[in-house]
């Protein structure tokens, strides 16, 4: 589920990656104030593209200022300062890593030693922000549930994933919340659903694992599935969440980091949708090659 979302870099201007990478610091700031250092270990950039917007849709300015961290001891770098909005991104983002790898564990997975290093700071999520960590968990139930059921339904499988999101911004946005946030968040939950099912493709088919693109389209391997016809389906699938996005970002006021918020949902998840479709992993790599040296 993580290490989707990315900004498309060649398109990013230097103040955007600059304060890109600052947000980035702010929300791992967050969560060791929330959750602990240990917590820090599962930051993700999904999490900060989540700052960047939240801060947006809110109307906050975001404070960079150089500061100094357990990483970056030695030099100070641009640090955004931590705000309520970061602390609650800091538990969602540990609540996720945390029921991430229960899910590992029930697959069968190795998870245990890594679920460790995030439990003291799951616990204080539950304790501080039981919000949250409803929202993670009613809703991964119900994601859970649907699996089990088998569905073939690319709509009815990601659901649960799309409304946990949407949740979570009424519940982080809150007076400035209203439908069409919830909608554009509910399109980008359901993106991240899909695109993370489409790029495990292969790996589900070999171990049997669920998998609604299996399921629906039959498929021997995502490769062939992408040489059919039904490449056509697919793109309909995707190109429909991207006009989702778009409309109800047309309704919305951004006051601060446009530039920034629009390179990251109109450019970078179009061009993720590309790289996973065509073979390539998120980091651009292309798996059909390197299995073609070996």
């Amino acid at each position: 589920m993580f290490g989707y979302v990315r900004a498309d870099t060649p398109y990013l201007y230097i103040k955007d990656e600059t304060l890109y990478r600052a947000m980035y610091c702010g929300v791992c700031k967050g969560i060791a104030q929330v959750c602990g250092h240990r917590a820090r270990m599962g930051l993700s950039y999904d999490v900060t593209f989540l700052s960047v917007v939240m801060h947006n849709l809110r109307g906050e300015d975001v404070k960079i200022t150089k500061q100094h961290c357990f990483t970056h001891c030695i030099r100070s770098r641009q640090m955004a300062e931590v705000d309520e909005l970061t602390r609650r991104l800091g538990a969602l983002n540990t609540a996720l890593v945390y029921y991430k790898y229960t899910d590992d564990i029930m697959d069968g997975d190795r998870g245990r030693g890594k679920r460790l290093w995030f439990k003291k700071g799951f616990k204080r999520v539950k304790k501080n922000y039981p919000e949250i960590e409803r929202i993670v968990r009613e809703n991964l139930a119900e994601q859970e549930k649907a699996e089990k059921a088998n569905t073939d339904s690319l709509d009815r499988a990601a659901d649960a994933t799309a409304k946990m999101l949407a949740d979570f911004s009424d519940y982080a946005l809150e007076e400035k919340a209203n439908s069409y946030t919830r909608n554009l968040f509910y399109a980008i939950g359901k993106w991240i659903y899909l695109i993370d099912a489409l790029d495990d493709y292969d790996k589900d088919k070999k171990k049997g694992a669920y998998n609604p693109f299996i399921l629906a389209y039959g498929a021997e391997s995502k490769q062939a599935l992408m040489a059919s016809e039904k490449r056509k389906d697919v793109e309909y699938v995707f190109n429909a969440l991207f006009f989702d996005i778009r409309e109800n970002l047309s309704h919305l006021e951004f006051r601060y980091n446009r530039d920034l918020s629009d390179n990251i949902l109109l450019r970078g998840l179009p061009m993720m949708t590309k790289r996973i479709m065509c073979g390539c992993n998120a980091n651009g790599v292309c798996k059909t090659k390197k299995k073609a040296k070996k």
